[in-house]
């Protein structure tokens, strides 16, 4: 990446496709259920996400796992690991076919979504890491490793290890990470208020498990309050003797409630609103998470190109 560049995200995948009539809120699978059910419709909202802007495609894996696939669908361990090479190849179809089409010559990264173990139990732990009380490291790593081959496999450009609610499951992602030593990933934390992950540790230590990995392009945060980022970064870059490149998705400023879904009113502000400040703070990957929309991506695109980055 060239100094000064940032790399535009997508946004919210299940928002798209329940503003396409699809039932994802509630279901223990979340958007990954449609690459069993209508795998078209993911490569449409992909496809929407690059005709706004994004350069990166992340797949519809955040919620998907191979014991949730067997569980919640009823498939076989092959039946199950082939969802992820299905998953990839919606948004690597997406990318060749927009690019096919389109004047505008741009790289556009798959990314294959992990996340958080407490993702897979749908309890909504996924907000509070609670489960990492009662998990070693190693579990952790047992338990991600199966589907990070399955989408090492399928051609993946590389991992986004995304809404990590704590630094131990962190901890055990970056270690993980080392058993692909031909894969690059970025990691980016839920924090639920401007100075700690979701689980309760301190941002300035968590952000720590980057420090010596040549393989994490990037680590910040995703799926918080579009208010929260400028206090972690600004605190972070405080702390820290290096320069860090800043991945950032916030959501719209709503909150997940577990039983009563998306709760309260978005930010007063647009996320292009708030870009360039992430930008001076070192943000060089921004996009957005649950609740934004193909316009939110545009409008970050054009902010950027207006102030050439």
């Amino acid at each position: 990446m060239m100094a000064g560049q940032v790399t535009v995200l997508s946004g919210g995948l299940s928002t798209e496709l329940e503003g396409a009539g699809f039932l994802i809120q509630g279901d223990p699978l979340w958007s990954a259920r449609l690459l069993h059910t209508n795998p078209q419709a993911i490569k449409t909202v992909h496809t929407s996400f690059l005709k706004s802007g994004a350069d990166v495609l992340s797949t519809a894996t955040y919620q998907a796992s191979i014991e949730g696939f067997k569980q919640h669908l009823g498939l076989d361990f092959e039946e199950a690991a082939n969802l992820f090479t299905v998953a990839v190849r919606q948004a690597k179809e997406a990318a060749e076919d927009f690019t096919m089409q389109s004047s505008e010559k741009r790289e556009i990264l798959i990314a294959g979504s992990i996340g958080p173990y407490g993702a897979f139990l749908h309890d909504g732990s996924e907000y509070t890491g609670s489960y990492v009380k009662d998990m070693s490291i190693q579990e952790l790593k047992d338990w991600h490793r199966i589907q990070m081959m399955c989408l090492a496999a399928a051609g993946i450009d590389l991992f986004a290890f995304e809404t990590i609610p704590s630094q131990k499951e962190a901890e055990a992602l970056v270690q993980l990470l080392r058993e692909f030593p031909n894969k690059k990933a970025w990691l980016s934390y839920s924090c639920q208020s401007g100075s700690a992950t979701s689980f309760g540790d301190t941002f300035d230590e968590a952000i720590n498990v980057a420090a010596g990995s040549n393989q994490l392009v990037a680590i910040g945060v995703n799926c918080c309050s579009p208010a929260f980022v400028g206090p972690l970064l600004t605190s972070a870059n405080k702390k820290q003797g290096r320069k860090i490149d800043w991945i950032i998705y916030p959501n719209s400023g709503e909150k997940w409630d577990h039983n009563m879904g998306w709760q309260g009113t978005n930010t007063d502000k647009a996320l292009s609103e708030y870009a360039l400040e992430w930008v001076q703070l070192g943000a060089r990957w921004i996009g957005g998470c649950c609740r934004t929309t193909p316009t939110d991506i545009a409008s970050i695109r054009d902010i950027l190109r207006v102030n050439h980055f």
